[in-house]
């Protein structure tokens, strides 16, 4: 039997979009507490009506510019929801939401 090579091509891309809210007041986090998609500004400073339904690809949350562990969120259509922590966030700490969606062509 010969052998034979097959090459396999795939590309895979990512479209991102961004979700900024700064924090007008405290935030006392504890499981389970939410912020509306609402109270978020999109890429283009625009109030956000909701966040993209990500089917294939993941969210990042940044707090203060920093990546937090993926499953200390959830993020819907519309709200990001704390799990599992607890803390407080101080007024003028700003929120990034990041939904990245994959797209893969072969």
């Amino acid at each position: 039997m010969a052998l034979f090579l097959i090459n396999i091509n795939v590309n895979v891309s990512g479209n991102s979009t961004r979700f900024f809210n700064v924090l007008a007041a405290p935030l006392a986090v504890i499981d389970g507490t939410t912020v509306l998609a609402t109270t978020f500004l999109d890429d283009s400073g625009n109030a956000a009506t909701a966040f993209p339904v990500v089917a294939n690809g993941y969210y990042n949350l940044y707090i203060n510019g920093v990546l937090q562990e993926g499953n200390s969120y959830t993020i819907t259509a519309t709200e990001l929801t704390f799990n599992g922590v607890t803390g407080s966030i101080s007024a003028g700490t700003p929120l990034v939401v990041e939904a990245v969606e994959l797209v893969t062509v072969i």
